[in-house]
């Protein structure tokens, strides 16, 4: 029904118009029905004062009388008919011609009848003038609409601010220390650019000098400021703290993270949802219900029941104007536009609507282990010392020296327990095995467990016999004689351990797939006591294993980094792309989380489930009333003096369309 939205509107533009976007073309849309219904509404004031039937039923029937009135109340609703009903009468050619009647085939139908009927009647046939149901019908049609069109402002409004959170202009280095302000559209890969204090971030790129904190919440919905050094990745959009950066611009223009991410929310807001195809065939069925309740109301009333022709064309006009399936059209597109937005808020970018609305089934979440569960980065969780000589902090401030010269992981984990910064001389790397130098005036190594056995190096027959399941071990030697051993693990997220309490409070098994060694998946299944592991797993295998799950009746859901994952989250029910960062362009992943948060893989579930609620709930206001409004307009509670005029169904028209409006509005997960 996305195709009826803007259908129906594009008299005011010639069509589509190139220049404008799709935010401006709905403003346009709603400052055209604004005016429409204004300019309507005033002329309404005469026609109604003019109608006879007003005129009674007020007592001014003599007052307001005057030869020739009924030629005036012609050219009034006339130009209302014309004027105000112009988008419905061209939206009516529009779907004759295309050979899909539909809700403008339906209001330009009435209007016309209503409108050619009258115009007989004041040209000399006999029959009563209801000029003002004319007229009021178009006024609360046009209202409808412009209501309608200024919700769906409000969810494409979030493309808009998306837009906003890029800066004009970049301070680009030159030669020496000298920076030129440039439009950012100017920049290039490689360029330099200056970020100054509380500056706006204008290019995707890795910093090469200073350190600041970023605050990233508008692009990736991380709350708190994350701290940027050189080598670290920044985001353009996000505003920089109080240390300047210099930042060697990535991915510009199309390419850059927030261009991915404003493509990304505007082709799922433009996505044909599932649940549309059931608001498309349920709009052609009320379509039919529509012209042939009111032929069969025109002719019960007028040849079975012997009432007069205006009558029963009354009775058949408003049948039509109240099974209008406006609300219909706006009930699914507007869900959809509301939840992608919603989700862009936070992180959450869908790509593939069909399986995103599908995630509300899903039985079954597989996570990847390293960086998804865990940090993928090591921490030390124990440090043994062999003799009373050492203690703890001393190892590893002695092992901090020597690893200060690696970029490793483990040496990385190591450095950050360091209590004291001392000074590593002569270092020496030992491949595959470990590293050496001299710290305060000791030979000190940091090795494996490889090193010692080929070396034939001793350790106390209590180590020997311990089992450090999941655990790295790093040995460390001074003076060639073993003074202890740091064991560091891969840090679980704290998160990942609510998300998968609140999965299993789902009803939702949990399981982990992973290339890790059997004692390390085994610890981190039990640590956060999923119900499932798979360990030791190619990334070539991943997809079988996927497979296997779902052969046993689980609806999957892959959660990985999209990389080394991409085979099993194309063959997940749902993939879910975790910690895509900058990298948005995860092709295989149907949902992409922003952040490295397993919590995001719960709110994702949520969100589909959010969103089935309101696409029930706005389908059934969409089209529930039809059971009570129809008859009511057809007149079978006539003989208890109950009877809805055209203008009262269109009222109830239009209440039904702003209900689904602010339905799909106030939507929360």
């Amino acid at each position: 029904m996305r195709d009826n939205m803007n259908n129906h509107t594009q008299h005011e533009s010639g069509g589509n118009n190139g220049g404008h976007d799709h935010s401006s073309h709905h403003e346009m849309m709603a400052r055209d029905f604004k005016i429409r219904f204004l300019v309507s509404l005033v002329i309404t004031v005469p026609v109604l004062l003019l109608s006879p039937m007003i005129r009674d039923f007020l007592g001014l029937a003599r007052a307001l009388s005057f030869p020739g009135d009924s030629w005036v109340l012609l050219l009034l609703s006339t130009a209302i008919y014309f004027y105000g009903g112009y988008p419905f009468l061209s939206g009516l050619v529009r779907e004759l011609r295309g050979g899909k009647p539909g809700m403008m085939t339906l209001i330009g139908m009435a209007v016309t009848v209503a409108w050619g009927y009258s115009t007989a009647v004041v040209a000399g046939l006999p029959g009563r003038l209801f000029f003002w149901e004319l007229a009021t019908l178009i006024d609360v049609m046009l209202l409808g609409h412009w209501v309608e069109m200024r919700s769906v402002m409000g969810a494409s409004r979030a493309l808009q601010e998306l837009a906003r959170l890029m800066p004009l202009e970049a301070h680009r280095i030159v030669e020496g220390a000298d920076t030129e302000d440039v439009p950012v559209d100017q920049l290039e890969t490689g360029d330099l650019v200056l970020v100054k204090p509380g500056e706006k971030i204008p290019v995707d790129g890795n910093v090469v000098e200073g350190t600041s904190s970023v605050n990233e919440s508008m692009v990736t919905g991380e709350s708190e400021p994350v701290s940027k050094q050189q080598g670290e990745e920044v985001i353009g959009g996000s505003i920089n703290g109080d240390g300047s950066l210099t930042v060697k611009a990535g991915r510009i223009g199309d390419e850059s993270f927030l261009n991915q991410v404003i493509d990304m929310v505007r082709e799922a807001q433009e996505s044909r949802s599932h649940t549309q195809g059931l608001a498309d065939r349920a709009a052609v069925w009320l379509t039919v219900v529509a012209i042939s309740a009111g032929v069969i109301t025109l002719l019960v009333w007028h040849l079975a029941a012997g009432r007069e022709f205006v009558f029963a064309l009354t009775r058949a006009v408003t049948v039509m104007v109240i099974t209008c399936p406006h609300a219909l059209g706006l009930a699914i597109p507007l869900v959809v536009a509301v939840s992608t937005a919603l989700g862009a808020a936070n992180g959450l970018l869908i790509r593939n609507r069909d399986r995103f609305e599908t995630a509300r089934t899903i039985q079954a979440v597989v996570f990847d282990k390293t960086g998804t569960l865990t940090t993928g980065q090591f921490g030390v969780s124990e440090v043994r010392a062999f003799s009373e000589e050492w203690d703890e902090q001393t190892l590893i401030n002695y092992a901090a020296a020597v690893e200060s010269h690696s970029e490793h992981p483990i040496a990385r984990g190591i450095t950050e327990k360091a209590s004291e910064s001392w000074r590593a001389n002569d270092f020496q790397a030992i491949p595959g095995r470990g590293a050496e130098a001299s710290v305060e005036r000791k030979r000190v190594k940091v090795v494996s467990r490889g090193y010692l056995t080929e070396n034939d190096i001793s350790i106390p027959a209590e180590e020997n016999e311990r089992k450090d399941s999941g655990r790295t071990a790093a040995y460390v030697l001074i003076e060639e004689e073993p003074a202890g051993v740091i064991l560091l693990r891969d840090l679980i997220r704290e998160s990942s351990r609510e998300a998968i309490d609140k999965l299993k409070e789902k009803g939702i098994q949990t399981m982990m797939l992973t290339g890790d060694r059997e004692e390390v998946a085994s610890w981190v299944a039990e640590e956060l006591g999923l119900d499932d592991y798979f360990a030791e797993v190619l990334p070539r295998d991943k997809a079988d294993t996927i497979e296997s799950i779902r052969e046993r009746g689980l609806r999957v859901a892959m959660c990985g980094d999209g990389i080394n994952d991409a085979p099993a989250l194309a063959r997940a029910d749902l993939g879910i792309a975790i910690g895509a960062g900058t990298d948005v362009a995860a092709e295989t992943a149907d949902v992409i989380l922003v952040r490295s948060d397993p919590l995001d893989a719960v709110a994702i579930l949520d969100l589909s489930a959010a969103t089935y609620r309101k696409m029930v709930q706005n389908l059934i206001w969409a089209t529930g009333y039809n059971i009570f409004a129809i008859p009511l307009a057809a007149g079978v509670l006539y003989s208890y003096g109950i009877l809805l005029s055209p203008a009262v169904g269109a009222v109830l028209m239009s209440l039904s369309t702003v209900i689904v409006a602010i339905n799909a509005r106030i939507m929360k997960f």
